[in-house]
């Protein structure tokens, strides 16, 4: 849940918010609705991308030294092009934060942390995903956005602990089969790169939550994705899909499902099944109807399906087969 002004602030600056229109789109949503996006069940808990708070964050690696038993080093910001080698003797650092620097390279120092759960090098330069990687046996986190990495290579398997992934914001073609092996994996972000298809072992990432693709180049829905029971968030906006699976009522736990900026022209009737959907966003296909037992969906909250061709007649119907929805057309 967003419980705290900084929190949101750190949803909002680090691009964590569901995008309906395209820039400038007629059918641009109100403030009003943004808001409505910003509910708990479809966001990061914002606990665990965070530094712990309740013990002493430092900002600089020889401050961070005379501490003693440092656990947690925040060097966001810094105009960084590497970093000083006596960060290797952090032994303790159990959180590592090196966003937003000038990193084309990583820092070899790193590797010689053993106790990391949390490592941040979002907004860097950085060109590959290293072997040396797969030696952090306890990371919880990584957070690679915004890189210029083009694969997601066969050592991101060692990472049995990890729990959040995310690689968007790159220029991803390819992601190793081996990331099934990161069976502990709840969310896995990889919006915003080239991808047009993900290795079908991703169906048995069993504890997956939350799969992000949006922007990408997918012309399908790969029926492997319907294995992953657990999930709870589905984002393919801004792709290429022309129909969704038949069966996709096989998804019992989904709460948000994002297809704004695709090419469908018709949705699948069982998509009324999905009896945990909160949230369906819709906005910039090629609809003319939606599915004839719609009054099904009664745990719907919202529905955004602007920028379609609805007649006046079937958006009459939407609205009265979902009484207790927000329904934006």
């Amino acid at each position: 849940m967003i419980n705290t002004p900084n929190a949101l602030y750190s949803l909002l600056t680090n691009h964590q918010l569901i995008s309906i229109a395209k820039p400038g789109a007629r059918s641009a949503l109100p403030a009003f609705c943004l808001a409505l996006l910003l509910w708990g069940s479809i966001l990061l808990p914002l606990q665990a991308q965070n530094a712990d708070l309740r013990k002493t964050v430092h900002t600089n690696i020889h401050q961070a030294l005379r501490d003693g038993n440092a656990t947690q080093l925040n060097l966001r910001d810094q105009q960084l092009f590497g970093v000083d080698d006596s960060l290797q003797y952090l032994q303790s650092l159990t959180f590592l934060n090196l966003m937003r620097n000038n990193l084309e390279e990583w820092p070899r120092e790193i590797f010689a942390l053993p106790h990391l759960e949390v490592l941040n090098v979002h907004s860097n330069k950085l060109k590959n995903i290293p072997e040396e990687i797969g030696g952090f046996s306890g990371l919880l986190r990584l957070d690679a956005a915004k890189n210029q990495f083009t694969t997601v290579p066969e050592v991101i398997g060692e990472l049995h602990e990890l729990r959040f992934l995310h690689l968007s914001l790159n220029y991803i073609t390819h992601v190793s089969e081996e990331i099934a092996r990161c069976r502990k994996l709840e969310v896995l972000e990889l919006q915003h790169n080239q991808l047009s298809s993900v290795p079908a072992s991703l169906s048995k990432l069993k504890k997956l939550r939350e799969l992000n693709l949006g922007y990408n180049q997918f012309h399908e829905f790969d029926p492997e994705w319907l294995h992953l029971k657990k999930l709870e968030k589905l984002s393919l906006e801004f792709n290429y899909l022309r129909n969704l699976p038949e069966d996709i009522d096989q998804l019992k736990g989904l709460q948000a499902l994002i297809l704004n900026d695709n090419k469908l022209e018709s949705l699948p009737e069982k998509i009324t099944q999905l009896d945990e959907l909160e949230l369906l966003i819709l906005s910039n296909n090629r609809l003319e109807k939606l599915p004839a037992t719609l009054e099904k969906m009664t745990s719907l909250k919202t529905l955004i399906a602007l920028g379609n061709n609805f007649s006046k007649a079937e958006k009459e119907r939407i609205r009265k087969a979902l009484p207790g929805c927000k329904v934006y057309l």
